[in-house]
């Protein structure tokens, strides 16, 4: 098909051409799940026909613009030497190369997911590497499937006969052309973009597979959104998770095990209400009440409320985070799994089976929901709340639907609404769910680009060395403020309260800048009932710790997957676990140890030795020895339940 001679006409090529490529991933999207029907079929009911359509035009746009970015390029390029026969057949060859090898990798997969579950992502080609019986396999498979080998022969052809070819024969003086083209392609190019990412916000990280959950309701219907193209080339680079094969099974078994079996009783705390508050970059280093030696003892920190909570709470000697990210903190707090290699929303894993807080709790009769004042569905929040058993997600969206609050007035410009605000919401929302509930909120407003509200800002200064203590101040005043509306709900006395921190964020001292020290974010238990132990207690805590200590304290019978540890379980390993940089690092007691996947590299006292100056490495081999086998243990037995969806207790 070619258009009449107009300068608009390689513009309406463009957009017409894409037009066909989307109806044809659209095609073979319902070609797979005709073939998997079997696996849809008992929940198809259950999904919003809205949400998945959404996704999938959202997850296509990505890989179509993807693939076809050069001959979006070629087809506009602002130079009229383009306008021949010859450029225009070459684009076409180019757009149907390109988007038949799209359309086979979704055809193929349609056969292959069923032996794995999942959309096809590039570990296929390490996968099977070595294997020389492909070919065989494939021509095979194609005699049973012969169907999909003429669908996909009517889709080229289809391709091929409703491609559009633009006629365009520039006239002198050829200023018109020139801007017109190049104004078609920055204004392409820009879409581009936001297509290849899946959104034009700031809050928006570019789309992974996981996100995909955001519009499923199992990890297993998000092969009904994704697409092929776009999962090959979203985890090309990627480093995928491997055993390292350490030891023999029944030496791991015998060091280390994330299976916690059944309780076998009924906890002290049975039956109370769980409120999990993690509060963006809120670093231990900023509160007082864990630093009164720090500065001679004259520190005061930066957060009063805090301080005083902490004072009525229980907490623990040395306490981190699990890993350096927002996506790392929501699996860590929640679900107990610790960021090792590459972030678990980022990965092929994070389409697995997931079990959680939620998960867990829902299972016992408790309502269960999710907090997060940024747009729906940023930083991948809703899909991996709604992967690990959140039943409800309340965000930007519904927190403007509610007129008790000041929707778009109460929204900071360019992350979500401000804290004081959201947690009031938050707070109120509650309210009206039925007991016991379970829910999470994730703050915003500690954050880069450091603004608070105006109102504020003769209240909480700039402040040196750091912007970010006029946030913190501002944050601590929103919990301080959430605490007491809290407090005259009629759930209150009966709800157990976690406050911790996503990650930590700029430091003004050295002991928080070293590389365990920029792991150090609080962890507390708020139990206004008085049944806990309050103070600071002896030991190690960490975020993957959270889960099971609350889950043992509530008395849940079912056996569940979690990293780490139940803090007040007797005995109490005193151990914890974080990566950065390509180094895992191993806390035990007074000790931490360096560990580059292969041999340590480093042994700190970090309790004496809080800035990391003197490496022991080698001077204490027996410890060095425990801490290595150890942390190797840990190490294997997530790698080895990531690759084979063991996340769950079966």
């Amino acid at each position: 098909m070619k258009l009449r001679n107009t300068p608009f006409s390689n513009i309406v090529a463009v957009v017409a051409n894409l037009a066909i490529v989307y109806a044809v991933y659209m095609i073979t999207r319902w070609a797979y799940i005709m073939e998997n029907w079997n696996i849809f079929a008992p929940t198809w009911d259950a999904l919003s026909s809205a949400e998945v359509l959404c996704g999938s035009l959202r997850f296509d746009s990505s890989a179509i613009f993807y693939t076809n970015a050069l001959w979006i390029v070629l087809m506009l390029l602002p130079l009229h030497v383009k306008e021949r026969p010859w450029w225009h057949t070459m684009c076409k060859v180019l757009f149907l190369v390109v988007n038949t090898v799209g359309l086979s990798a979704n055809l193929a997969d349609a056969v292959y997911s069923q032996y794995t579950g999942r959309r096809t992502t590039w570990t296929f080609f390490s996968e099977f590497s070595n294997e020389g019986n492909l070919g065989s396999i494939f021509f095979v498979e194609l005699g049973r499937h012969w169907y999909f080998l003429v669908l996909g022969v009517v889709l080229l052809l289809t391709m091929h006969f409703l491609y559009v070819k633009p006629r365009y024969s520039p006239q002198r003086p050829l200023w018109r052309y020139y801007v017109v083209q190049a104004a078609a392609l920055i204004i392409m190019a820009v879409l581009s973009v936001g297509a290849m990412r899946g959104g034009f916000t700031k809050a928006v990280r570019p789309i992974t597979i996981s996100n995909a959950n955001q519009y499923v309701n199992t990890p297993t219907e998000s092969a009904i959104v994704l697409n092929t193209p776009f999962s090959m080339i979203r985890t090309a680079g990627k480093t995928p998770f491997a055993d390292p094969q350490y030891m023999d099974d029944a030496e791991l078994d015998s060091i280390y095990t994330p299976l916690h079996a059944a309780a076998d009783s009924v906890g002290p705390l049975h039956g109370r209400n769980v409120v999990v508050l993690i509060v963006e970059s809120f670093g231990r280093e900023y509160i007082g009440f864990y630093n009164r030696t720090l500065d001679g003892g004259n520190y005061r920190g930066f957060t009063p409320f805090a301080d005083s909570l902490l004072a009525h709470s229980l907490t623990w000697e040395h306490t981190f985070a699990n890993g350096r990210k927002s996506i790392d903190g929501m699996p860590s707090i929640l679900s107990s799994i610790p960021m090792f290699v590459e972030p678990f929303f980022l990965t092929t894993s994070s389409l697995n089976d997931v079990g959680g807080l939620a998960a867990s709790l829902g299972a016992e009769g408790y309502s269960t929901a999710f907090f997060h004042g940024a747009d729906n569905g940023s930083m991948g929040f809703q899909a991996f709340a709604r992967t690990t058993g959140f039943q409800r997600y309340y965000g930007r969206t519904e927190y403007d639907a509610d007129t008790r609050f000041g929707a778009e007035a109460d929204f900071d410009g360019t992350w979500a609404i401000w804290d004081e605000p959201f947690l009031q919401f938050y707070a109120l929302t509650m309210t009206d769910m039925p007991e016991p509930f379970m829910t999470a909120v994730f703050t915003a407003s500690s954050h880069h680009p450091f603004n608070i509200p105006d109102q504020y800002r003769d209240i909480y200064p700039e402040e040196q060395p750091l912007p970010m203590y006029k946030c913190i101040r501002y944050t601590d005043n929103a919990l301080r403020r959430f605490f007491q509306t809290a407090s005259r709900q009629p759930w209150y006395e009966n709800t157990l309260f976690v406050l911790t921190s996503d990650h930590t964020n700029m430091s003004a001292h050295d002991e928080y800048r070293t590389s365990l020290g920029v792991f150090s974010a609080p962890i507390l238990i708020f139990d206004p009932s008085g049944t806990l132990p309050r103070g600071i207690q002896p030991g190690v805590a960490q975020q993957i710790d959270i889960m099971p200590t609350l889950l043992s304290l509530l008395g849940i019978r079912a056996p569940y997957i979690a990293f780490g540890k139940d803090l007040l379980g007797r005995p109490a390993d005193d151990w914890a676990v974080n990566y950065a940089g390509g180094i895992y690092q191993y806390i035990l007691g007074d000790y931490v140890l360096l560990f580059d996947g292969s041999r340590p590299t480093a042994l700190y006292n970090y309790a004496a030795d809080p800035l990391q100056q003197s490496n022991l490495l080698g001077t204490m081999p027996d410890l060095e020895a425990q801490m290595t086998r150890s942390l190797e243990a840990v190490i294997q037995s997530y790698m080895q339940r990531m690759t084979s969806n063991r996340l769950v207790a079966r």
